[in-house]
């Protein structure tokens, strides 16, 4: 089974920095493009950034272009995400999945725990 294992989340001012990690299982991240999605209370999980299995290409939601940067670490099986210049509507439980790529969507249908990101002004 897929096993995605999201951290870094907290409590941040807004301007603020954070650095999530999402550590993978070797079949959940081996050739897939991995990416990050977010879920805000009372709103639908929508995607955040996605990064190509070699990590030669990025994509992120106009939200956050510029402030987030996506990377990955094959050998460790690790996707991070960098995010700066934190903003209050940033507010949401973030998540890792592999990403279909055509729709900015997650792949696996099951997600992990998420962490937490809390951003006040």
């Amino acid at each position: 089974q897929v096993q995605l294992v999201e951290s870094g989340g907290g409590l941040v001012q807004a301007g603020g920095s954070l650095r999530l990690s999402c550590a993978a299982s070797v079949r959940a991240f081996t050739r897939y493009a991995m990416g990050w999605f977010r879920q805000a209370p009372g709103k639908e999980r929508e995607f955040v950034a996605a990064i190509s299995w070699s990590g030669g290409s990025t994509y992120y939601a106009d939200s956050v272009k510029g402030r987030f940067t996506i990377s990955r670490d094959n050998a460790k099986n690790t996707v991070y995400l960098q995010m700066n210049s934190l903003k209050p509507e940033d507010t949401a439980v973030y998540y890792c999945n592999a990403v279909v790529l055509a729709t900015m969507s997650g792949f696996f249908g099951s997600w992990g725990q998420g962490t937490q990101v809390t951003v006040s002004s």
